[in-house]
């Protein structure tokens, strides 16, 4: 639980029972009946994510789940700050997944004799329906026992789910054939009884279908299982955030403690090849940081005294000494777990569609199946060739698939774009990227890294580069201006006397003479003189100028160099715009730096439009007009200033290492420094939404064309069964698909 205003809370339900999409409608309608209560069930997650009012008791939200059948508890806040909501285990030692194999296998080994002898004639014998009996029975109702649970347990409630259907056509097979055994015209001993797979049943007499309701029972168990394995891969991306987790820190002072123990501002050592405990500052050691699960960047990153670090990632070729700075669910890891999950826990309206259909279909297919075997007695045919078709419309029609197909794919492809440093909010993101058109570019932080670099340095007659390097190096040592770290050096002499003149640039005595680093105005102010060299340099420039001079043996101030900086374009920006040309989009540069600066970079990385001078309103504008002429717009920016326009256009990317208000109004984050990523995550979501797509198509198909097989008698149950298990294991497995995405 965690404030989200000042009058809401937010909390994490852990639901236990859900089957279907009919199950995740009937949670969310009752938690959203609670006055205030906003809520996203998902299937796959087997969660919920609630908004209510900060007086309601917590325990009202569970008590409205149990209301609507199932079980619920509020996932404690500790564990919702871990990345993977505490769920860390291996499939088989999950107690359901476990109860579930050994029901399968214990089913499987009883089902398959009694399938044997119905469908093979000579290897009937005497009393062989007896046997089939014995065997039957606890594969139906001990195998099936998950399905009749959540069926008797929904019924209380006054709910019909898929579990329904499964109970109503195992239980009707099963007892239609104990009533036929005991009571039937055909005589307790010579009752006659084939198989018919494909087609209709063409011996009336055939009353027996013990094998039917076994198989039946098994094809489903199989589905359930295979199906929960499945689910668990989706989520490997956001165990594998959970794993990088240490469960314990060793401090400066040698002892070892659980991680959970660590307090903002405790000292803790990462000795060569460990993983740093929490976010923090380096205060003692150099290394190496590989950062690439939680960036997608492949480079370890090098780090020094003063260098910001993140839990989770990897120290390689050093020690270091670590304050930390955030713990639990304030740091970055958890953040982006929670962002994960958050998206996860989401609904495209394609989606809320399907569950809406799903929340009715139940009762339809219960009315179909009846008026199936009504329709086959008035039209003639044998009751037990309706009783038939009417068990197997019930099989066949279990929505599982729908349920499943939006929450399994959206639980790959962001767990996938986590793995590449992409973090989505939610599927309307997912939505709104794949119909972008138009991809408009920030330029500083954005097509450029934002850290500033000599382009050029020019020098008077007869100075020394190097030692006009060296000065400008001691006497921005002691700035912290973004300037100064261009120019900085680390063999750099001590400066005496700094002083920073704002505005201007910095002074100081280095080497033994005095000397000043800085713009046109503080070099007036020094009475520094520019030959003629230097001043052409300045009025020739496209970018930040820095002048250095120094006094010579008489104590006047002369002008000995020019160096011109710029913002130094991001390795991989040309091609990241190349690819989103190729890719049919039109890409503008938009900024608010002064307009040779702008078409420079832009020329550098084959941008063709430019809009510069632009300020904070201007950027907004320009989304706004870009919009008005039918373009669907996505921004990508990572300051302060571009945030209006973020939150304005059909979808903002905000860069990870830009500005709390820009990652705040964006719809991804991208957590590396590689422009390429903006192309990859309008790639990833436009696969995503194209297997929800393709799954949810199948989902509907798979009913509409199995029903009327089913109602005309030309579908066995137990083809029926096997169908079902594999329509959600198709949805699963097309959605996997999306591990390997780039």
């Amino acid at each position: 639980m965690r404030d989200s205003g000042s009058t809401t809370r937010e909390a994490v339900l852990d639901i236990e029972g859900m089957t279907c999409a009919s199950c995740v409608a009937r949670v969310e309608k009752r938690l959203v009946a609670v006055d205030g209560v906003a809520a996203a069930v998902n299937l796959a997650t087997e969660s919920a994510h609630v908004s209510y009012p900060a007086d309601l008791p917590e325990e009202r939200l569970v008590q409205a789940v149990a209301q609507a059948g199932y079980t619920a508890r509020i996932r404690p806040v500790h564990t919702r700050a871990h990345p993977d909501g505490g769920r860390v285990h291996e499939a088989e030692d999950a107690p359901g997944v476990t109860t579930l194999r050994t029901r399968l296998m214990v089913s499987t080994a009883l089902a398959v004799p009694v399938v044997a002898l119905g469908m093979v004639p000579a290897w009937q014998f005497p009393g062989w329906q007896w046997l089939s009996l014995v065997l039957a029975a606890p594969v139906v109702l001990w195998g099936g026992w998950p399905f009749h649970r959540a069926t008797f347990a929904n019924l209380r409630h006054g709910a019909l789910t898929m579990d329904t259907l499964i109970t109503m056509g195992t239980f009707a097979a099963f007892g239609w054939s104990l009533w036929a055994l005991l009571f039937g015209s055909a005589g307790r001993w010579g009752i006659r009884h084939e198989v018919v797979l494909i087609g209709p049943v063409h011996d009336a007499t055939s009353l027996v279908y013990f094998e039917v309701a076994a198989a039946v029972t098994v094809f489903l168990l199989l589905g359930r299982y295979i199906e929960q394995r499945s689910r668990r891969a989706a989520g490997a991306a956001l165990r594998a955030l959970g794993e990088l987790t240490v469960p314990e820190v060793e401090l400066v002072d040698g002892r070892t403690v659980p991680l959970e123990t660590l307090r903002p501002g405790d000292v803790f050592v990462t000795r060569p090849g460990g993983t740093l405990a929490t976010d923090g500052t380096v205060v003692d050691g150099r290394a190496d940081v590989d950062e690439s699960m939680l960036t997608g960047e492949a480079v370890p990153v090098a780090v020094v005294p003063g260098s910001s670090v993140t839990g989770g990632t990897i120290v390689h070729g050093g020690a270091l000494s670590v304050r930390a700075d955030a713990v639990g669910a304030d740091t970055r890891l958890a953040r982006i777990a929670q962002l994960v999950e958050n998206a996860q826990m989401g609904k495209s309206r394609v989606q809320r569609l399907a569950d809406r259909i799903s929340a009715v279909f139940v009762p339809i297919v219960i009315a179909l199946a009846v008026f199936t075997l009504i329709g086959w007695i008035l039209a003639g045919g044998s009751v037990p060739e309706g009783f038939v078709a009417a068990v197997a419309v019930l099989i066949i029609a279990c929505p599982c698939a729908l349920g499943l197909a939006t929450p399994v794919a959206i639980l790959v492809g962001t767990g996938r774009g986590a793995q590449l440093g992409i973090l989505v909010t939610g599927p309307d993101a997912l939505e709104n990227a794949q119909r972008i058109d138009t991809v408009v570019l920030d330029k500083t932080g954005t097509v450029t890294t934002g850290r500033m670099r000599v382009r050029r340095a020019v020098v008077a007659p007869g100075v020394d580069e190097a030692r006009a390097r060296r000065i400008a190096a001691a006497l921005e040592a002691g700035s912290e201006h973004a300037v100064a770290r261009a120019l900085t050096l680390p063999d750099a002499p001590v400066v005496a006397d700094f002083a920073a003149v704002p505005g201007r640039g910095v002074l100081g005595e280095v080497e033994g003479v005095r000397a000043f680093a800085g713009n046109a105005a503080l070099a007036a102010a020094e009475g520094a003189q520019l030959p003629a060299d230097l001043a052409a340099a300045l009025e020739d420039s496209m970018g930040t100028n820095v002048i250095v001079g120094w006094a010579d043996d008489d104590g006047r101030m002369h002008a000995a160099a020019v160096f011109e900086l710029e913002d130094a374009v991001r390795e991989d920006a040309a091609e990241a715009v190349a690819e989103l040309s190729h890719g049919g989009m039109r890409v503008l540069l938009l900024t608010g730096d002064a307009e040779p600066i702008a078409r420079r970079v832009a020329a550098e990385v084959g941008i063709g439009e430019v809009r510069a001078q632009v300020g904070p309103e201007g950027k907004l504008a320009a989304i706004t007009q870009l919009k008005a002429e039918g373009r669907r717009v996505a921004m990508v920016g990572d300051g302060v200033n571009d945030a209006a326009a973020l939150a304005a256009s059909d979808l903002g990317i905000a860069m990870g290492a830009g500005t709390d208000a820009a990652r705040h109004a964006g719809d991804i984050t991208l957590t590396g420094s590689r422009l390429s990523q903006v192309g990859t995550a309008l790639s990833l979501s436009r696969r995503v939404m194209s297997v929800i797509r393709g799954n949810l198509f199948w989902a509907f198909a798979y009913n509409v064309a199995a029903l009327p097989l089913a109602a005309s008698g030309l579908l066995n149950p137990m083809i029926a069964g096997a169908a079902m298990a594999f329509s959600s294991l198709f949805v699963v497995l097309n959605s996997l698909r999306l591990r390997s995405a780039r």
